[in-house]
């Protein structure tokens, strides 16, 4: 990580627009345990919407990840990628489940169709 004071300029130099997260955690030990969600979907219309994602390990532990402030566009066979964060590390995850939302109360439910996904640890990237 950057210093807060000094992120700006890490940041600015590269040519390609940056974007910046500085999420912490509202419990000690203030970290949060990033993950790259890279999800390509199956539905033929395009979707908008949330993804909540929960990790189990193999003893039965979960967390589950923070919900994304900006809503996400799915679309048939096009690639997504989602930053998600944890509070807990999970080494060595038996399930990974997936929750859409639209975060709508009227209307019909809309379910989403991954055809592929990929969970890939930020902190750790040999997982």
């Amino acid at each position: 990580g950057y210093h807060a004071d000094r992120w700006k300029n890490r940041l600015i130099p590269y040519s390609s627009p940056t974007k910046a997260y500085f999420d912490t955690s509202d419990q000690d030990p203030f970290c949060m345990y990033n993950y790259l969600l890279d999800i390509t979907t199956w539905n033929k219309s395009i979707r908008r919407g949330f993804i909540r994602v929960k990790i189990t390990d193999y003893a039965g532990n979960t967390v589950e990840s923070q919900m994304n402030s900006e809503a996400s566009t799915f679309q048939q066979y096009k690639r997504v990628k989602i930053l998600t964060g944890f509070h807990r590390d999970i080494e060595k995850i038996a399930k990974i489940s997936l929750t859409f939302s639209t975060k709508t109360l009227i209307g019909p439910k809309h379910k989403l169709r991954i055809l592929q996904m990929k969970l890939k640890s930020l902190n750790n990237p040999k997982r």
